[in-house]
């Protein structure tokens, strides 16, 4: 069975960094897209950044230049490192996969419906 195992949530003040990491667990698939979505109460579960096979990343525009997602196959690790962090990235991060994909990463690597595997969320609180 595969899954997903978020970290690195915490409080920090705005301006502060993060960095998220999502372990793959059970993984079988060569090829798959990940993607970092976030939630806050009552809102909808928006993408954050997405990597696919190839390494190609997309990003939603109020993260661009402060966020990078990255992986280390070697180890089945996704991360997620967040610089300059403002009160409006707080939420639950998730890490998601869509999987299995040979898609090249587009707006649609955003959409939360397009994700089939989920991780348990950690939590981000920036304070300001």
């Amino acid at each position: 069975q595969v899954q997903l195992e978020e970290s690195g949530g915490a409080s920090v003040q705005a301006g502060g960094s993060l960095t998220l990491s999502c372990a793959e667990i059970g993984f079988i698939y060569s090829y798959y897209t990940v993607g970092w979505f976030r939630q806050e109460p009552g809102k909808e579960r928006e993408g954050v950044a997405a990597v696919d096979s190839d390494d190609s990343t997309i990003y939603r525009d109020s993260v661009k230049g402060r966020f990078t997602i990255s992986k280390d196959n070697s180890k089945n690790m996704v991360y997620l490192q967040m610089n300059n962090l403002k009160p409006e990235d707080s939420g639950m991060y998730y890490c998601a996969a869509n999987a299995p994909s040979t898609r090249d990463v587009a707006p649609w690597a955003l959409e939360a419906s397009e994700y089939n595997v989920w991780g348990q969320g950690t939590q981000v609180t920036v304070s300001s």
